[in-house]
């Protein structure tokens, strides 16, 4: 669809000159504004833009487009049904050009993306500025799946959508782009059979499906990341047959364990770790009632010296295992190598990692207390001891027995995910809530993204 069409004629001195200007949206999406360029010679093109007629008059820029007639520019930065003023800049021989002031109005979002947020706005005086200086990524977990930056007014900043498959599980990595796995509604929960790797323009960097190389007969599920030398590391479903007739199952009875598995971008296998390599199901005294889902590893993330930490929903730990040799090198929770306070009592936790902070950080169910909550664990490796940094208990009325996620904001606040109703708060250290958002859709997750790590396409 065209927003606006500017056509203008060349000027007679054979210099530089912009012949023509055309605007529309990017990949069919109203949140990204592509302004196609036409100059009479080859030079650097792009845009400056901001909003018309109101007070805010921050220019942004768009794409450049170098050395070529032809430019094609990217405005993502925008807002719905709003007008904006730009005009084109063009670089020659260090010879800078600034064309005439232009207008065009953004069109309203499709029906199927209003109404996904209601932030509540009378808590906004507790607001720490850190948090107004980012978004959060949000993903609808069914089909048709929609990855989502949100403002904290609620406002979608950026979205992307797949027909067909939900956004199981996302992540804003390291190289600024969003990865994720995508499945169908007929998959689990948090399960899927395709990778996408998508820029900040929307367009796709990496799409591995389910078939290619040894991205084969896998089911993969909770977690996508990325390592340091740009490969993939996900969580499969490893099965194996046992003889469980001595502890009353039977004598090819199936037990579906965990494992790491590292992928090339062509979906060659490069490294894979499995629960059966550490751990003796036979010992397992529940293992012929968990044996369909018998450990339930729920995230998977790095600790800070490139090894790996791993969540399990249903025995209530938290290990380390060697990025290398697959050694588990400790547990902590329930029955843990690494000694456990005693009111560090979580059960099931989810999106563990290592926060800013240095310190081991998760979201905790709280099933068993019926209250869900954050915690934030030093963690002494040498010693095998532990102390607790911080341990919010959010109000019982978000409980969220499943599901969920907590990320620091600030060193006082974060943003936790409570799945299951259908919220995302912003909280202190001490529970209080800040700031709340209802979503029309049981998110997975929330990450906070600072501006800093957005720029240069989105501004909060």
């Amino acid at each position: 669809m065209i927003i606006a069409i500017a056509v203008l004629a060349g000027c007679s001195g054979g210099g530089l000159n912009i012949e023509e200007i055309r605007v529309g949206v990017h990949n069919h999406n109203e949140l990204k504004i592509q302004i196609n360029v036409i100059t009479t010679q080859a030079a650097d093109v792009y845009a400056e833009y901001w909003k018309a007629g109101g007070k805010d008059s921050t220019k942004y820029l768009s794409t450049v487009s170098h050395n070529a007639e032809k430019h094609s520019l990217i405005l993502c930065n925008v807002i719905a049904e709003t007008d904006y003023a730009y005009h084109i800049v063009t670089e020659k021989n260090g010879v800078k050009k600034v064309s005439k002031t232009y207008t065009f109005k953004t069109n309203p979002l499709p029906m199927f993306l209003q109404d996904q947020f209601k932030a509540d706005s009378a808590k906004s005086a507790k607001i720490p500025t850190t948090f107004s200086d980012g978004l959060m990524l949000i993903n609808k977990r069914y089909a048709p799946g929609v990855a989502y930056f949100v403002d904290k007014k609620g406002t979608i900043r950026w979205y992307h959508m797949v027909d067909g498959l939900g956004f199981k599980v996302i992540h804003f990595t390291k190289d600024h782009t969003i990865l994720s796995l995508l499945g169908g509604n007929d998959e689990p929960t948090s399960y899927g059979h395709e990778i996408l790797e998508l820029n900040m323009l929307g367009d796709t960097v990496l799409h591995l499906k389910q078939g290619q190389n040894d991205f084969k007969n896998m089911t993969i599920h909770h977690e996508v990341i990325k390592n340091d030398k740009g490969q993939l590391v996900t969580i499969y479903v490893d099965k194996k047959i046992m003889d469980l007739s001595p502890v009353g199952g039977g004598k090819k009875d199936t037990i579906s364990g965990d494992g790491i598995i590292v992928l090339d971008k062509t979906g060659k296998k490069l490294w894979s770790w499995s629960v059966f390599d550490v751990l003796d199901p036979l010992k397992d005294k529940n293992i012929v009632k968990t044996r369909k889902d018998w450990m339930h590893a729920n995230s998977l993330n790095f600790d800070k010296d490139g090894n790996y930490i791993m969540s399990f929903y249903n025995n209530g730990q938290i290990w380390k295992i060697d990025a290398h040799t697959g050694k588990l090198i400790w547990k902590f929770g329930r029955g843990g190598t690494i000694a456990k306070p005693a009111e560090c009592d979580f059960t099931q936790a989810h999106a563990v990692h290592i926060n800013s902070q240095g310190n081991l950080m998760f979201f905790d169910n709280g099933v068993e207390k019926k209250q869900s909550g954050v915690f934030a664990i030093k963690l002494d490796e040498k010693n095998q001891t532990s102390q607790i940094d911080m341990h919010i208990k959010l109000p019982k009325e978000v409980f969220n027995g499943r599901m969920g996620s907590a990320y620091l904001v600030n060193d006082t606040s974060v943003l936790v995910c409570c799945s299951k109703r259908h919220v995302v708060v912003l909280t202190n250290r001490k529970g209080n809530l800040l700031w709340t958002m209802e979503t029309a859709m049981p998110t997975y997750r929330a990450e906070f993204v600072r501006s800093s790590e957005l720029a240069p396409y989105l501004k909060p």
